[in-house]
């Protein structure tokens, strides 16, 4: 999966691309949203991309909701 990212944001976190590339994956596949083969999201319905980063975003905050209150699943 081809990463398009041309935007000013930076990672603090080495190896974070990695990780949130495996989330935006995993989250399309479970809201059954197809990742464009280029990378390019350009093409995606607003709906889908709102729906992707909804999802991103939910399981980032349960994340770091686990990690504040020190238990794993």
């Amino acid at each position: 999966m081809a990463s398009n990212n041309s935007g000013s944001n930076k990672l603090v976190v080495p190896g974070a691309r990695q990780a949130l590339e495996q989330l935006k994956f995993e989250a399309a596949q479970s809201l059954g949203v197809q990742i464009p083969a280029d990378g390019y999201y350009g093409n995606v319905a607003t709906r889908d991309a709102g729906s992707l980063g909804g999802y991103i975003t939910k399981k980032l905050v349960q994340i770091a909701e686990q990690q504040l209150s020190g238990t794993q699943r």
